[in-house]
């Protein structure tokens, strides 16, 4: 039988090559694996028992609100703020910093997260997932948090990931050194080892957009979809449209089969310039894994990793994936930029 290698005993392997890693680290991320396991539970029951449908309430983004939304976000808070690893929190869901609670053991570690990213696809019973960012503060931890020990730019991450649940539960995460890929065995209860260095073809064939706003792109926009969609460009044949608004599904899948994921800025709402991505628990940690895994993330000109941000729910264009297709989509708003 083939080695098998449990996330922990990865994390042990590795843990030299985590800056300033200690045990708290490995405490932190058995207790991300434990939620994990927790959502994905509640998740394969969906339909079974009372977890679809929404709550009626309105989260920070003024998005309604999940019943397993708020369920996944429960379980995180609760299991991650007893790790004795951070110093604070925060969620997509809440609006300001999420502290732990007096009384608990804390840490220098930062973690920001969207419990449930896709859930508007949970009802049609589409795959959806957990992204997490985790970041050290910069302060003493024997003093007051600051703004800039969480604002912190996505090339300071200490590591990120995400956990896909789907025709399996996959987490695929890296802390700096290559991605790496764990599928949950149910047999065991365990992540075991399933897709080690993890690497994104240096060009895909795929790219995923909604295409249903392109009224609303402007002149470069469109001309990168025209390239993609174009045959004797960069590719005899036209690139394969595939779309599922999941945003760690479509990057799931470009990032084994070569693509390019793109949600590019629009004119629908004034109040959501930059975009509808998360910067902090969207796009920096995707883009942190993408370039791990030898790919690319921009905002269509600058690299989302050095983006440092102004805000908790700062929001960005992204586009991440190959390397040759974002450096493409990156020259095309270069040159526009110019004109």
């Amino acid at each position: 039988m083939a080695q098998q290698i449990t996330v922990t005993e990865h994390l042990l392997l590795h843990q030299k090559q985590v800056p300033m890693a200690t045990g708290r680290f490995t405490r932190l991320f058995n207790e991300l694996i434990l939620s994990a396991k927790i959502i994905h539970r509640e998740v394969s029951k969906a339909g079974l028992v009372d977890v679809l449908g929404f709550t009626g309430d309105i989260n920070v983004q003024g998005e309604e609100v999940k019943k397993l939304d708020e369920f996944a976000n429960r379980v995180l808070i609760h299991r991650l703020s007893r790790c004795g690893a951070l110093c604070a929190m925060a969620s997509e869901e809440n609006a300001d910093i999420i502290e732990i609670p007096d009384g608990l053991p804390t840490g220098d570690y930062f973690v920001i997260f969207d419990p449930l990213d896709g859930s508007s696809n949970i009802d049609a019973n589409v795959s959806i997932g957990t992204i997490f960012s985790i970041y050290r503060r910069k302060s003493p931890s024997d003093t007051r948090l600051l703004a800039s020990d969480y604002l912190q730019k996505g090339a300071d991450q200490v590591a990120a990931g995400y956990i896909l649940y789907g025709s399996s539960c996959m987490m695929v995460f890296t802390t700096g050194d290559g991605v790496n890929g764990f599928t949950l065995d149910p047999s065991v209860g365990e992540f075991l080892l399933s897709h080690p260095n993890i690497r994104i073809p240096e060009q895909g064939s795929i790219y995923s957009v909604n295409e249903g706003y392109f009224h609303y792109w402007d002149a470069p926009t469109l001309e990168v979809l025209a390239h993609f969609k174009a045959a004797g460009m960069t590719r005899k044949k036209p690139y394969s449209l595939r779309y599922i608004g999941s945003l760690v599904s479509d990057f799931h899948r470009n990032l084994v089969y070569g693509g390019i994921f793109m949600y590019p800025s629009d004119n629908r709402d004034p109040s959501k310039p930059g975009g509808k991505l998360r910067l902090m628990c969207e796009a920096a940690p995707m883009a942190f894994i993408v370039e791990q895994a030898g790919g690319l993330a921009t905002d269509g000109v600058n690299r989302i990793l050095d983006i440092v941000p102004g805000h908790l729910h700062q929001r960005v264009p992204l586009f991440v994936g190959s390397r040759l297709d974002v450096e493409t989509v990156r020259d095309i708003y270069t040159a526009a930029k110019k004109d």
